[in-house]
Formats: structure tokens, sequence, C-alpha cells
């Protein structure tokens, strides 16, 4: 590890541009910053890319450093730890949307049955949604379709909070109704 005046004196020439010293800095502390991002990720790939990104963060923000202790490693740990969460937020939504998540929810065998009601259900919900007046299915598209929350589409249709609300539970109670058929026959 460096001595408190070396980081310091790095710090300030990296910050004015010093290639150098930048790169003393790296060798210094790319270790400890890969074993932070390795103990939250666990990942050694992704443990080498958070501890890149650290640097490169590091790099476009030494400029406006105050470096508030002698070592510089807590600031770049920060760094890491931020990078390294950004990181762990995307590979879980990532994960949530990738094929092997679909598969689970995939059966292993299809029903011709199950195909035939579905078909019905979707033609039969269609049909009950193409009857509905304009505005009873600019609120359906809205807020199940689109997914806006109630105040958001009322905004969007110039009606109130409580129109869209109410207005929305008459469609899907007409809605249940007309599946409860199809599902009865």
């Amino acid at each position: 590890m460096p001595t408190n005046s070396e980081d310091r004196e790095w710090a300030e020439r990296a910050a004015s541009g010093d290639r150098d010293a930048f790169r003393a800095i790296y060798r210094a502390y790319v270790k400890p910053v890969y074993w932070i991002a390795h103990g939250i990720l666990g990942s050694i790939p992704d443990a080498e890319d958070i501890a890149q990104e650290t640097f490169v963060v590091a790099w476009r923000k030494l400029p406006a450093l105050q470096l508030a202790s002698e070592s510089l490693l807590p600031w770049l740990a920060t760094i890491c730890r931020f990078q390294a969460a950004n990181r762990l937020r995307v590979l879980r939504r990532d994960r949530a949307h990738t094929a092997d998540a679909l598969d689970e929810t995939i059966p292993d065998t299809v029903s011709v049955e199950d195909q035939v009601i579905s078909a019905a259900l979707a033609e039969r919900i269609a049909s009950e949604v193409d009857r509905l007046d304009e505005l009873d299915r600019a609120i359906f598209r809205l807020c199940t379709v689109d997914g806006y929350a109630y105040q958001v589409a009322a905004e969007e249709l110039g009606v109130s909070h409580a129109v869209v609300r109410n207005r929305l539970s008459r469609v899907r109670t007409r809605l249940r109704g007309a599946v409860k058929e199809v599902r009865d026959a």
C-alpha cells in the first residue's frame, strides 16, 4: 500500500491529467477494488468488469475529488460498491427476463382443450371490449393494457379519478361475467 502522502500526490497529479500518476493509483488499488467487487458479485468476470469500471469512473471524477482521508481506497471502494450494486440490479433484471425464466412457466405438454378454451375466452373478451363505449375502452386500455395508474389515466382522458375507478370496476365485472360464461360452457 502506498503512503498517505503518495495517495494525495498521485490524486493531485492524476486530477491534472497525469496518466502515470493514475497508473500508480491503479496498480496500488486494483487488487483491493477487485476483491470488494468479487465479494459483492461472487463472479470473477463480473468482478473484473466492475474493477475496470471503478477506475474509469474514478478517472472522470478525480478533478472534482476532495480527498477526505489520506487514502484513496475508501473513495475507490465507494465507487466500486455503487458499480457492483448497479451490476447486481442489471443481472437480476436480466435473469427475470431470460428464456430460462420463461421455460419454468411453459408446461411440458400442451392441452388442446385448454387451447380451445383459451381461444374462445380471448374471443369473448375481445368481443366484450369491442362492445364497450369509447370512454370505457380507453380506460380499460390505459389502466389494464398500458398499466397507467387511475390518476394518470384520468388526467390523460380529462375525467376524474373516481370516474376512472368506477367505470373500470364495472368493465372488470362485465369481463369476469364473460369469462365465467366461457368457462361454464
